[in-house]
């Protein structure tokens, strides 16, 4: 039997899947590597394949039971894994600037390799989960964290777009001015823009914007005190536990998806939409209000499209590593 290999490359780790021709995953949960990515990148990819090796050794398999290799990174990176000339939070080294990663790791490894951005592997791989390897089905995910990555597929391939750009979900604007209980804020993005999605969904918008803006209305705040960083990353632990201010603030983060979905609705009019990230790491009931509200902050839909679903990312912590194999699944299998 040949398998695949999934890697999922970030900033801090590599993490590993192996699947095989029959759409059977070997590791169920984090395989990760230390990814050593702020070395440049002989060091990075010299880690990204001694980490393979014992991912593989940890299930009896050798590389040459490896048909092909998937690679996801964070961005920016063109549609074929060439990292920005500009380079990147995750890839600070300079010799990172302009390099062809996806290349460099298939010539290392001796095996075909394929590239996804991080978010577009998330999509992929929640696509697949829900649908099958052979879906027709159309998806939207929108996974937040610091920034918002995010994916769309259709018939069962990425959209990448000419420069691969296709899929940069958290830079679509939304007329968030049409969200109650946030009069006067001006949420700006990283990118230079106004009012898009990442700029109100993510964790950045919770420091840079909606947590000062909360805070100044509600100064005796225990938050208050606190430095932002280290205060924005609390927020959410306190909002599962109902506290009323961290509530308000991811009320706003669901209302600007419902935003955002209502746009993607009518774009692609979807069979399913995905959110994840470490936003919805958090218990069931947490999970269900969020979706709730979501909904909530969506304007009226068609009758045709009010009963679209939103499903929680499955396997939230390994969807990038598994969206992977599944781009290299795809081109073991033609």
């Amino acid at each position: 039997m040949k398998f695949v290999a999934g890697i999922d490359l970030g900033g801090t780790a590599v993490n590993y899947t192996i699947l095989s021709t029959e759409a059977e995953f070997l590791i169920d949960g984090l395989c990760e590597h230390p990814s050593m990515s702020k070395q440049g990148p002989d060091v990075c990819l010299a880690q990204i394949e001694e980490g393979l090796k014992i991912a593989l050794d940890s299930k009896g398999i050798s590389m040459h039971d490896i048909a092909a290799i998937g690679l996801d990174t964070p961005g920016p990176a063109s549609a074929t894994g060439v990292l920005s000339a500009r380079g990147s939070t995750n890839f600070v080294h300079a010799d990172w600037a302009g390099f062809d990663i996806r290349l460099h790791l298939e010539e290392r490894l001796g095996r075909p390799a394929v590239y996804l951005n991080d978010g577009n592997a998330g999509a992929l791989w929640g696509h697949f989960a829900v649908f099958g390897s052979s879906a027709k089905e159309t998806s939207v995910s929108a996974i937040v964290g610091t920034g918002l990555g995010g994916g769309v597929i259709v018939n069962g391939g990425v959209v990448k777009g000419r420069s691969g750009f296709g899929g940069e979900l958290g830079h679509v604007l939304i007329p968030y001015q049409s969200i109650a209980g946030i009069e006067g804020i001006v949420p700006s993005c990283n990118c230079g823009r106004t009012g898009d999605l990442e700029s109100l969904c993510s964790l950045t918008a919770i420091t840079r914007t909606l947590l000062p803006y909360f805070l100044s209305k509600n100064p005796g705040h225990e938050l208050a005190s606190l430095e932002p960083q280290q205060a924005a990353k609390l927020v959410r632990g306190l909002a599962v536990k109902g506290d009323s201010l961290c509530r308000e603030i991811f009320r706003v983060q669901a209302h600007a998806l419902g935003l955002f979905f209502d746009e993607m609705i009518n774009t692609f009019d979807p069979d399913m939409l995905f959110i994840g990230g470490g936003a919805l790491e958090a218990g069931l009931d947490f999970q269900q209000w969020f979706i709730s509200e979501v909904r909530t902050g969506m304007p009226n839909q068609r009758e045709e499209q009010a009963d679209i679903p939103i499903q929680v990312m499955p396997n939230g912590d390994t969807a990038g590593s598994r969206g992977a194999a599944v781009e290299a699944l795809k081109l073991i299998q033609g």
